[in-house]
């Protein structure tokens, strides 16, 4: 019996390995297309201090939440996850603007 277990146990370690590395490939895509992200919201950043715009567009906000809200439902993933997640990057975002806007 306890070399089923075994077998079990290391199979579930493998397996879970398995998934581990999958997780890390995700995050590390996540990481460069937040990468990417940001590096085209610095250009509007900086195209909005040079026409001075205003840093943050509160109606253009409102749009991306219920299109991010609504792409979350059709990927089976939280919706009130997204939109904090987003309004997470909004607040990053509205910063470096700022930072743009008073330079």
């Amino acid at each position: 019996m306890s070399a089923e277990i075994s077998d079990t146990t290391a199979a579930a370690y493998a397996r879970l390995a398995e998934l581990r590395r999958s997780i890390d490939n995700f995050d590390a895509a996540l990481i460069h297309i937040l990468a990417e992200r940001f590096r085209v919201t610095k250009a509007v950043g900086a195209l909005k201090a040079s026409a001075d715009l205003p840093p943050s567009d509160p109606t253009r906000e409102a749009e991306q939440i219920v299109r991010l809200r609504n792409l979350a439902r059709s990927a089976d993933l939280d919706p009130d996850f997204a939109e904090k997640f987003l309004e997470f990057v909004i607040r990053e975002v509205i910063q470096h603007h700022k930072q743009a806007a008073s330079k």
